[in-house]
């Protein structure tokens, strides 16, 4: 399967078949689109419920687990949000697909572990909604390495990775991360923080570099530093990005995937030089 979505994310390889998906949507405009996009792109048939009580059901009928569901914020029978709050209890992965989204009720819902959010503001919505499920459902293809001295910080990057199923490793040191860099030659994004007491951020960086190249390894720089130098300093050691914390989720996402996006349109082109060579 080749799937090119709307801003040119590439996908290429095991079909996606056999993915269990739930549309919680009562409105049959967007149902038939939504049902007709993921058929037709990821070659899903999706399951329609159109109130609390068919999302309920569609969860205890069958043993086969959902993998993802897409809902709508309120549904007929769950108008103060019962849904999102219902599936988040049973430990459904959820993006949520709203008209309207106040910053109280965004701040609400990535609080709860919502894994993503697209509102239905222009044409492309669906189209959005529908690379928001492939990224989800290949994303456990992406292996991120963490470094940061840091316990809490290593924590809170490996929940929100995994939020997003990353298969994610994490290292306390520079010394971990070149161990486990070794031993994991499928990683192909690290996260590493500017401050660490062995080896800093673009020390790190740089050794890498000796031996990864950016069509191998994409990395992120972090810091909590207000010194607007950092990101220069660190891009020219070598990192492909840099982010201030704290972070603001939809940014981070978006870095991640837009590094990982360029790191897989690198490597198509690599394979067709090959190829032509």
């Amino acid at each position: 399967m080749d799937f090119l979505g709307v801003s040119g994310m590439h996908y290429s390889g095991v079909s996606l078949k056999g993915n269990r998906i739930i549309v919680a949507e009562d409105s049959n405009v967007f149902t038939s689109m939504i049902s007709q996009r993921i058929k037709e792109l990821l070659e899903i048939d999706v399951e329609i419920c159109r109130d609390f009580e068919e999302l309920q059901k569609a969860n205890e009928k069958s043993d086969e687990p959902i993998r993802l569901a897409i809902s709508n914020i309120n549904l007929p029978g769950a108008e103060q949000g019962e849904a999102l709050d219902y599936l988040v209890d049973v430990g459904i992965p959820t993006i949520v697909f709203t008209g309207t989204l106040q910053d109280t009720t965004r701040d609400k819902l990535l609080s709860n572990q919502i894994v993503d959010y697209i509102i239905k503001d222009s044409v492309f919505a669906v189209d959005m909604l529908v690379e928001a499920v492939c990224r989800f459902l290949t994303n456990h293809n992406h292996h991120v390495l963490i470094v940061d001295d840091s316990q809490t910080a290593r924590a809170l990057l490996t929940t929100r990775l995994k939020r997003y199923n990353f298969k994610v490793s994490a290292a306390e040191n520079g010394h971990k991360a070149f161990e486990i860099l070794k031993a994991n030659r499928d990683i192909s994004l690290m996260i590493t923080d500017y401050n660490m007491p062995d080896i800093d951020g673009f020390e790190l960086t740089r050794r890498i570099r000796a031996h990864i190249g950016s069509h191998q390894l994409r990395i992120i720089g972090v810091s909590s530093s207000t010194d607007r130098l950092l990101s220069a300093r660190f891009l020219k050691a070598g990192g492909n990005d840099f982010m201030m914390r704290p972070f603001i989720d939809e940014e981070f996402y978006c870095r991640v995937n837009q590094n990982l996006d360029t790191l897989s349109q690198m490597r198509v082109l690599l394979g067709r030089q090959k190829k032509a060579g």
